[in-house]
C-alpha cells in the first residue's frame, strides 16, 4: 500500500498530540495516511502495552488511518544505528510515502529528538539503491520521501509552517482521549504525570490556539522542516 503521508513517531500518542489534525484533514480529503509507532510506550507510568495498543487502534479509527504499525523498538533505549535504520528503511520502502512526519527535533523526552534523527537518516538512506532490503521475500526498490516535517511537542520551537486544523479540532481531541490510560480523564484515577493532568490538556488547547492565531484561524498545528519548502504559486500560501 502506497501512502501519501506517513507519520513515524517514537510513542503511541505522539502523532495524536502533534499532528492528528493534519492527518485527519488529509485523510478526509482522500489522501492515504498512516502511522508507524517506533515503540509500544512500555515505559509509560500509566497503562500497559496491551491497553496502549488498544487505545492506538481506537485512535487510528477515529483519525481514518489507512494503516498503523508498530516497530517494537525499546522504549527509552532504541538507538540510531544500522539495525534500527534498516528495519525502518524496510517500512519506508514498503509504504513509499511522499511526505513523512517525525517527532520534534528537540524536546524534553530524549526519545523524541533521537526518533526524529533516526527517521531523517532512514529516509535519506532509503533512497540509496545499493542498500538492499527485502520485504515478504522480495527485494525492495529504493525510495526517498519528498519532504520531512517535524511536529512541535513540549518545547516551543518556532514553526516553519502552520496547518489550519480548525475543522478537525474536536476529532483530534477524540483521538487523544482514546488514550484513557495516558491523559487526564475524569474517573480514570491515572497517576498524575507530565501529560496526565488537567493543565496539560489546557496546554494542548493553548498551543493549538497560538498556532492558529499566527495564521488567523482558530486552531493550528505547527511544523519545522530541515529543507526549505518551495511553491509554484504564491496563492498556495494563502
Amino acid at each position: 500500500m502506497k501512502l501519501d503521508i506517513l507519520a513515524i513517531m517514537a510513542h503511541p500518542d505522539d502523532a495524536e498530540l502533534g499532528c492528528a489534525g493534519t492527518l485527519i484533514a488529509h485523510a478526509t480529503k482522500g489522501y492515504k495516511v498512516g502511522i508507524i509507532d517506533l515503540t509500544a510506550g512500555e515505559l509509560g507510568t500509566n497503562g500497559t502495552v496491551e491497553t496502549r495498543a488498544e487505545e492506538a487502534a481506537t485512535a487510528a479509527r477515529i483519525m481514518g488511518l489507512a494503516v498503523r504499525e508498530n516497530m517494537g523498538f525499546k522504549d527509552g533505549f532504541f538507538v540510531n544505528d544500522e539495525a534500527h535504520q534498516r528495519a525502518l528503511i524496510t517500512q519506508i520502502r514498503r509504504f513509499q510515502p511522499r511526505i513523512v512526519i517525525a517527532n520534534a527535533i528537540a524536546d524534553r523526552h530524549p526519545d523524541h529528538a533521537r526518533g526524529a534523527k533516526l527517521v531523517e537518516d532512514s529516509c535519506f538512506l532509503s533512497g540509496l539503491k545499493k542498500i538492499e532490503t527485502v520485504f515478504e521475500g522480495k527485494v525492495q526498490q529504493a525510495w526517498r520521501p519528498e519532504q520531512i516535517f517535524h511536529i512541535l511537542q513540549s518545547n516551543y520551537v518556532e514553526p516553519d509552517l502552520v496547518v489550519d486544523i480548525s475543522n478537525y479540532w474536536e476529532q483530534k481531541m477524540q483521538a487523544i482521549l482514546a488514550y484513557q490510560t495516558q491523559f487526564y480523564v475524569p474517573g480514570m484515577n491515572n497517576e498524575p504525570t507530565f501529560i496526565a493532568t488537567p493543565e496539560f490538556m489546557d496546554f494542548l488547547k493553548g498551543r493549538a490556539r497560538e498556532m492558529g492565531q499566527s495564521i488567523r484561524v482558530q486552531y493550528g498545528e505547527g511544523f519545522t522542516v530541515s529543507r526549505k519548502i518551495g511553491v509554484k504559486d504564491l496563492f498556495d500560501t494563502v
